[in-house]
């Protein structure tokens, strides 16, 4: 039998936080896990930064680790703090950092 995956979710906050203050466009990122069409991601952003709209997958929702975040949506934002989780609606989407944030990603794709 495989044991499970056991991830510190608050060090990889810790861990990617520093490399996105480093960076120079302000972002980290790291998959988290990967299991069939599963998928976890931490993402770090410093305050002002942002990821581009992109299109949604199949299912998502993000849990804001840290700071705080809008997820953009055909022109509006939905603003997010820490602790709280949004489902991301199958629309075309962007991600922006009101101060240095790390949320993590879930994501179901086909």
């Amino acid at each position: 039998m495989t044991e499970p995956v056991r991830v510190d979710i608050d060090a990889l906050a810790d861990e990617h936080a520093a490399l996105a203050a480093a960076h120079p466009h302000g972002r980290s990122a790291h998959l988290v896990l990967h299991d069939g069409v599963l998928r976890q991601t931490v993402i770090a952003l410093t305050a002002g930064s942002s990821l581009d709209e992109h299109n949604a997958p199949v299912a998502a929702s993000l849990l804001v680790l840290r700071g705080r975040v809008s997820l953009t949506i055909a022109g509006r934002q939905q603003e997010a703090s820490a602790g709280e989780l949004h489902a991301i609606p199958q629309e075309r989407h962007g991600l922006l950092a009101h101060e240095d944030s790390v949320v993590l990603l879930t994501a179901v794709t086909n």
